[in-house]
């Protein structure tokens, strides 16, 4: 990879996620409301406005208009730009004082960097949850926030809760992209070398970065997914504290295990990874080859 300054590379993840979030937050809009159907209940006994995804994408059009597969955009720019500038900055000074060059260096390099994103960026997730999450009556899932824009939901949040309402589900924000983090870093700085390796693409080519970072998404919503769908609960739970559902990370955990089944930490597996898998692409893409014009803009002042 070109060496670029750590600033510069926080202008970089950030850009490179928010233009993948933009092709890719429909995809979230569908992976929420299928994580909170049949929240805490045996399944088989509650309705299914949302079957599998081409249908869930057609429920959501017609309750919500083709922009409501577009809900929580700005909350999801927002976060995208806060956490990923936050860890891919991180990441490039860990890279600088050689710590990725250690055993197991780049796991917990990237698990550390993504540890720092998600807690700077999870008010911005908060909200985006919260907003995607609304809809008409009829094909409602889970708790209704009833926001109205982006403003409006930190300040109802901040007026109901205080400051660290905005934080509410943090504890399940920062081991969900911990894991991702760690995932995606390592798998794709080690896919990437293993694709150049082979020699079956131009090494220089824009190819490369894409055939890693498509193996690098498997691993990324393998690892990512149970977390994903515990955030997703937290977040979007009800504020007072007497109807809450969920006392914590563990808490939720267990409770989905017991009453809604070990697969349903898997639910929304399917445009889980039509999200993540082309988010985790279209990211890594867009960062490597920014990366590159940036250290060749780098090497020619010099």
């Amino acid at each position: 990879m070109e060496t670029v300054p750590p600033a510069v590379d926080l202008v970089l993840g950030a850009s490179a996620c928010c233009l993948a979030c933009v092709f890719t937050n429909p995809l979230e809009v569908v992976k929420t409301r299928l994580q909170l159907q049949g929240e805490l209940q045996a399944r088989g006994t509650y309705p299914r406005p949302y079957h599998g995804f081409i249908a869930s994408v057609a429920a959501v059009a017609r309750a919500d208009g083709l922009w409501g597969l577009q809900k929580g955009l700005a909350a999801g720019l927002l976060y995208q730009g806060l956490m990923n500038g936050v860890r891919f900055y991180c990441y490039s000074l860990a890279c600088q004082a050689g710590l990725t060059q250690q055993p197991g260096g780049t796991v917990v390099a990237g698990a550390v960097a993504g540890a720092l994103g998600a807690f700077v960026g999870s008010p911005a997730y908060l909200i985006k949850t919260q907003l995607q999450a609304q809809t008409v009556a009829a094909v409602a899932v889970g708790h209704q926030h009833n926001h109205q824009t982006v403003l409006g939901a930190l300040e109802t949040i901040w007026r109901q809760q205080g400051l660290l309402g905005l934080w509410q589900g943090v504890g399940g924000a920062v081991p969900r992209v911990m894991v991702g983090s760690a995932a995606q870093l390592a798998t794709f700085a080690s896919a990437k070398a293993w694709v150049q390796k082979q020699q079956w693409l131009p090494e220089d080519s824009w190819l490369v970065a894409l055939a890693g970072g498509m193996i690098s998404s498997i691993a990324v919503v393998v690892v990512m997914t149970p977390f994903d769908v515990v955030s997703t609960r937290l977040y979007n739970q009800p504020v007072d504290t007497a109807g809450r559902l969920y006392g914590g990370l563990t808490d939720c955990m267990v409770k989905i295990w017991r009453q809604e089944g070990p697969l349903a930490l898997y639910k929304g597996l399917g445009p889980a990874y039509l999200r993540l898998g082309p988010h985790t692409i279209l990211s890594m893409l867009f960062w490597d080859e920014l990366r590159k014009l940036a250290g060749r803009a780098q090497h020619k002042g010099t």
